[in-house]
This record gives C-alpha cells, structure tokens and sequence, in this order.
C-alpha cells in the first residue's frame, strides 16, 4: 500500500499517519515562465486563447517541460455499486453497472467511442461492484461487493476507505509506467449520483435539496425520495459535523469515488495531469484537495456537469471548466471531450508564427 500524509489547509490532519511517507512533486514555475513566453511571442493578441493558453501552461508546470507532450493517454473508468439503491432513488438497480462495466471492458461502451475520438485508450477497473463481469478484460481491484446502504450506516469501514484511496494511487503510478501522459477520470455505478450529492452536501455545507439532481433521469416523486435519502443519510451517519475527509468519505461515498480521489492525489504523486470530469469525478477532486491540497496543481478541469453542485464544487477547488454543454453521461464523456481542445491549443503552442517571423509588431500588456 502507497502511503502518505493527509494534509489540509497547512496543517497536519488530525494526526492520521496512514499516509506518512509520500513525496508530492512540484509544479516547475520556471518552466510556466518560459511556456508564458512561449505564448506570447506567437503573432496573436496576448492570452487571446484564454482557458487553453492557461493549460498548456499548466501542463508545462506538471511535465517540468515547456516542450509539453500528451500523445499518449488513457481513461479510467471506477467501477462499482452503491447500497443505497435499495432505498429507490435510481432508475435501475446494480446489474447495469456490470452491464456497462463488461460494455466498456470490451470497447462497446459510450466513452470507448468517445475515447477513440480523441486518441485515449480506456479502462475498465472493478473497485467495488456488486456482480463480477466475469470479462477478461476488466482490471480486478475489488475491495468489496458494493457499499453498505447509507441509510443505515456508513457505506464501508474507513480502512476500506483507505485501500480504495491507494488503489486509486496505484493505478496512476501503473499507467504512469505504461507510459501514459495524461489520465481521464470516469466511473460506473448506479447510485453514485446519490452518494456524491450526499458528500456535496457536506462539503459545500449546503442542503440537500440545493445539491441534488435527477441523476440519470427520475419522476417528481423519485427526485423528492432521493433528496430525502440523502438528508436521512447525513443524519443517521452524523456526517454534518465530520471534518475528517477519510472518515466522511467512508461514510457516505462510494469504491469509485474513494478510488478517483486516489487517482488525484496519484497525480501529484507521479507528476501527471488528471482530468475532472463530471459531479461524481468533481467530488472526488474535493475529497483529494482536503486530503492533499497540493494535488490541485495537477488537475484539470474539463467541462460543467448538469447537476446543481457541479460549479460550486470547481468554484471552491478553483478550478475553471472550459466546456459548457449541458453534458451528464458520466463515464468520463465529458472530460474526453476537452482532448482534442487541449491537442489543438498545443498545435497553436508549438507551430504558430512568432512576431519575430513576421512584421507585425509584438504586442504589449497595457493593462
């Protein structure tokens, strides 16, 4: 097991050693400097590409490398099952989630489409799921059969909590050594719209009903049961008045949140960048910058999920979307579309014309 410190807010984090010995790397800011010239030698009104410019840059930063290379990269999909499906708050119940599981396993998938589209090879990763897909292509990281039902207790037991965070880390640190540049975060798991909204709601200190959406799609009726769920999940859980992020995430989450928080804090930890996707991937995100508040150097954010938490979330890790589609397929969809974005910013960065090769003259920052 990967360990390392979890730090918050500039101190140490209620004593807790599970992660003692981890070392984060560093965003080079000499290198942002030289990737911010870069830009600003090429023939164009300054910072005239916005978001994209702001990226390249950052990817500078991450690689330590102003010649900045993402050729080669990869979706992870978290895959697994939520007890709180009992309580009737989806459409469906756990079966689908090995469907699709097997589905993306085996290239038929929406993100395998997608993902083929922009270049990124895509994974499929049993953290948790309920039934085994029995699919030689899944990635077999279980560390239960679903989670508990949340309204009558936590969804796992915080050590849970912990392997699935590692595991999550590991998986960076594996493709990392398979030489991928970039990693795309997605999940799989029918309920997991119910448990982010539940751990939303506490970490934006909101209600529920302020956090929640219809998920893949629920009646007026569904919609207020789910709301409901949520609040009766918050109360028996006590989870108001946990400040502990692990402990929060043992009780309301679910494997594949607890892994693609891993998968965050992996970026920092292995020096890649790490795409958020939509409100599942968000919170996620949320739980890894309190854990670890430098991992937000390394993530990307790509686009505004549907679900009322969704900018509020990015809002409070500071990160800017650069998609507004009205996108929530989940999967990682939406953060596989900002691939290409990024490929065609590159382009820009690395083939444009200079002012030097040119006779128009550079511009200046007069503001």
């Amino acid at each position: 097991m990967i360990a390392a410190v979890l730090y918050r807010d500039g101190d140490w984090n209620k004593g807790m050693k599970e992660f003692e010995n981890i070392k984060i790397k560093k965003i080079d800011t000499s290198v942002i400097k030289k990737a911010k010239k870069n830009w600003d030698s090429i023939a164009k009104p300054l910072g005239s590409l916005g978001r994209l410019e702001e990226l390249v840059i950052q990817l500078a930063g991450i690689f330590a490398d102003e010649d900045v290379r993402i050729d080669k990269r990869c979706a992870l999909i978290a895959c697994a099952d939520n007890g709180v499906v009992a309580e009737g708050v989806t459409q469906s119940d756990s079966q689908v989630t090995v469907s699709v599981a097997r589905e993306i396993a085996e290239g038929k998938s929406n993100i395998n489409i997608m993902g083929k589209a922009a270049n990124a090879d895509v994974y499929a990763i049993d953290v948790g799921m309920l039934h085994d897909a029995k699919c030689e292509g899944i990635i077999n990281r279980k560390i239960a059969s679903g989670t508990g039902n949340i309204t009558q207790g936590p969804a796992m037991r915080r050590e849970q909590a912990l392997q699935a965070v590692n595991t999550g880390v590991s998986l960076v640190g594996e493709m990392k050594q398979k030489g991928y540049q970039l990693i795309v975060t997605g999940e799989m798991g029918i309920g997991n719209t119910t448990t982010s909204s539940a751990l939303a709601a506490v970490l934006l200190n909101r209600s529920a009903k302020e956090v929640t959406g219809r998920g893949a799609g629920l009646s007026a009726d569904g919609f207020g049961k789910k709301i409901a769920t949520i609040q009766k999940a918050i109360e028996v859980n006590n989870a108001a008045t946990q400040d502990e992020p692990l402990l929060l995430l043992s009780k309301l989450g679910g494997y594949d949140i607890a892994a693609m928080t891993g998968m965050f804090i992996g970026g920092a930890v292995y020096g890649l960048p790490i795409l958020i996707d939509g409100i599942i991937s968000s919170v996620a995100a949320l739980l890894a910058c309190r854990l670890v508040p430098s991992c937000r150097d390394f993530m990307i954010a790509t686009h505004v999920t549907e679900e009322p938490a969704g900018i509020a979330i990015l809002d409070m890790l500071g990160c800017k979307p650069v998609i507004h589609a009205g996108m929530y397929l989940g999967e990682g969809t939406g953060a596989v579309c900002m691939l290409p974005l990024l490929d065609i910013a590159l382009s820009e960065y690395r083939y444009a014309h200079r002012f030097a090769d040119t006779d128009i003259a550079q511009y200046e920052k007069l503001y």
